[in-house]
């Protein structure tokens, strides 16, 4: 049993940028009726103010507290594991739990979670009637500069000279399984020219929460000109509209 728990928007598990928002390479799910509204409803405004959000690590002892309860595991032992835990600090074994080093380790789960930075900012992006663009500014650290989506075909286009069609993400109830997702798209870019030495791999994400609020992220590393990202790029901002 391995489990992962999700709790309030401040500290969301982020199975969901991979697992939870997978979308299937073999069929991905239809585009749901009247989709090119719904996209250019979530996509940000001119001028859009937004909070950054960040990566940061976590460990979850949901499946450890179950397996140690059910073993009859020292109480009080188990108090401290969960509270050392909680500090992001990997805990140590005790026998006293009741249960095997190997299946400790096993219950301990390091996950990443979704925290808000409690910055704010304004995205530097323009908009008309169809196309949302997007540049760059304090805390965007290029991600999606250059980046653009044609609100009529949702057809999205990177600096890269590659382009990308959406997928619907399906929505998800279950907070065992990802962030809670009302509805929301995925555009995935790939490609690669080695003539002119452009090249990208990337991830954007348009999600409407179980919150009500709009996340949208960009994971991507390219090469421009034969100049390579050092390393992936990521933004993730969440907003209102």
């Amino acid at each position: 049993m391995r489990a992962a728990r999700f709790t309030t928007w401040s500290a969301v598990t982020l199975g969901a940028l991979g697992a939870a928002l997978a979308v299937s390479t073999s069929a991905p799910p239809p585009l749901p009726s009247g989709w090119q509204a719904k996209i250019a409803a979530l996509l940000p405004q001119a001028g859009q103010t937004v909070t950054l959000l960040e990566r940061r690590p976590s460990i979850s002892t949901v499946a450890l507290e179950l397996v140690v309860a059910g073993a009859g595991g020292d109480r009080e032992v188990l108090r401290q594991v969960t509270a050392t835990a909680a500090r992001g600090v990997a805990p140590t074994y005790d026998k006293r739990l009741n249960i095997s080093a190997e299946d400790f380790k096993r219950y301990i789960v390091f996950q990443n979670t979704l925290a808000s930075t409690g910055k704010t900012f304004r995205l530097t992006v323009s908009r008309d009637a169809t196309r949302v663009s997007f540049g760059d500014g304090p805390y965007m650290n290029g991600v999606l500069k250059g980046v653009s989506i044609d609100l009529k075909t949702g057809e999205m286009r990177g600096p890269e000279g590659f382009s990308a069609r959406p997928v619907a993400v399906p929505a998800n109830d279950d907070p065992d399984r990802g962030l809670l997702v009302r509805s929301g798209f995925q555009w995935r870019m790939n490609g690669n020219n080695a003539q002119i030495g452009n090249g990208v791999r990337g991830t954007l994400n348009l999600l409407h929460l179980g919150s009500g609020r709009i996340l949208l992220s960009y994971t991507r590393k390219s090469m421009i000109d034969r100049k390579v990202d050092d390393f992936d790029r990521e933004l993730i901002v969440e907003y209102t509209r």
